[in-house]
């Protein structure tokens, strides 16, 4: 692309901004506009059920870059502005409200970085619940806790169960409902998950079991009004709070409503691009959470984790710029539960048999997740660390397994 060029970036997270950083550091000197939606610079979001919830880290912590990072990088940023349209033909986004410089905006590439919302689960009361996405949420959240008292959360996957840690942390009476026999034994398999529940039990959090949850209580049922309590097959959970972290969905409704292509729900949802991030439209890009891209070696996979943000975004302004660039990387995340640190890389499944190495009861140890062929398609490093590029190089390769170690 050429100076004269622009490049318009729809979306205020990880993606879009290392994106912009990247489309700098390539010598790109083009126009360069950033939509926002949230009245904020682009942010981490980890750190919202984390560090930032907890108080260890403020709001200036988790921005990518300041003001004058922007102004120095000549990027035009238009924070608290909703994207309403693309007009695929004409190129141009349509955005409210109308910035100085008048809309719609022209593009000569366009990336969708357009992130995930908290599902809203058919719930009578799901109103009144609390739900974490932004720094605003985390603010609430923060201030519920410090209040103290009882919180359910209804939900016990990633999200829920480090909401669980931090409220119980703050002293409140906790309490999770989950519908699945264990938490996250979708992704952990059953020993890992058994683990990771016996963590939370040990340090007061009730967590409740293959339970559903009928409705969520509210003052002559009002959802508008304070929760009272989630009432489930299980009896009713009393409540001074009630947080819902049943997953997210990809925001995908102004892709769709352009024309571009966009999976069904049953296909994991998100904006559908190729290897290189590129959309249906030969003009249009997307990454991050919005994204169902073409792995090079899982096929189309949608990831909701500030690693793969943050190399999506790399890579598609990359692929802007004509570069080739191919998403060839495993999945990885990390969390930080109570003493429970951990990163994890690949994509295993339930059904592969997990091989432990180190000490389940010290709490170090890594996890390596095995298919029916002995290749290794995960690991997990628990309070283990500076490990997680050497596991990167055993996932995906076939091993003895007797040759495992916890590679200390």
């Amino acid at each position: 692309m050429t100076e004269s060029q622009q490049i318009v970036i729809v979306g205020g997270g990880l993606a879009a901004a290392h994106a912009i950083t990247t489309l700098r550091e390539e010598g790109y000197d083009g126009a360069i506009t950033l939509v926002a939606a949230e009245d904020h610079l682009p942010y981490e979001r980890p750190p919202l059920s984390k560090s930032y919830l907890s108080g260890t880290k403020t709001f200036a912590d988790a921005l990518v870059h300041d003001q004058a990072w922007y102004d120095e990088h000549h990027v035009r940023v238009l924070t608290g502005t909703t994207a309403t349209g693309i007009d695929l033909a004409a190129r141009t986004v349509t955005v409210d409200p109308a910035p100085p410089l008048g809309d719609p905006l022209s593009y000569d590439a366009l990336l969708l970085a357009t992130g995930a919302e908290p599902k809203v689960p058919d719930l009578p009361g799901a109103g009144a619940a609390a739900y974490l996405r932004t720094v605003e949420d985390a603010d609430a959240l923060k201030e519920a806790f410090r209040a103290g008292g009882r919180v359910v959360l209804v939900g016990g996957g990633w999200i829920g169960l480090e909401l669980a840690a931090a409220a119980r942390q703050a002293g409140m009476e906790v309490t999770v409902l989950e519908a699945a026999p264990l938490p996250l034994a979708g992704v952990l398999g059953e020993e890992m998950a058994q683990y990771l529940t016996d963590l939370h039990r040990g340090h007061g959090v009730d967590i409740r079991t293959g339970v559903t949850v009928e409705a969520i209580e509210t003052v002559d049922g009002h959802p508008q009004l304070a929760p009272t309590g989630v009432r489930t097959s299980d009896g009713t959970f009393d409540a001074d709070l009630v947080v819902v972290a049943v997953g997210a969905a990809p925001r995908t409704s102004l892709a769709e409503e352009a024309g571009l292509g966009v999976a069904t729900r049953e296909d994991g949802g998100g904006i559908t691009v190729d290897q290189q991030l590129r959309a249906t439209d030969p003009h249009v890009w997307a990454a991050g959470d919005a994204a169902l891209a073409v792995n090079t070696v899982l096929g189309p996979l949608r990831v909701e984790h500030w690693d793969n943000a943050i190399r999506q975004g790399k890579a598609a302004a990359k692929s802007i710029l004509g570069q080739e660039v191919a998403y060839d990387w495993l999945p990885y995340f990390y969390t930080d539960q109570f003493d429970f640190g951990m990163e994890y890389v690949g994509h295993g499944s339930a059904s592969d048999t997990v091989e432990v190495r180190g000490s389940l009861a010290d709490g170090e140890f890594i996890a390596y997740w095995l298919d029916d062929e002995n290749r290794v398609t995960a690991a997990m490093n628990v309070n283990i660390w500076d490990v997680s590029d050497r596991l990167r190089e055993i996932v995906g390769t076939t091993v003895d397994p007797g040759t495992l170690t916890d590679l200390r």
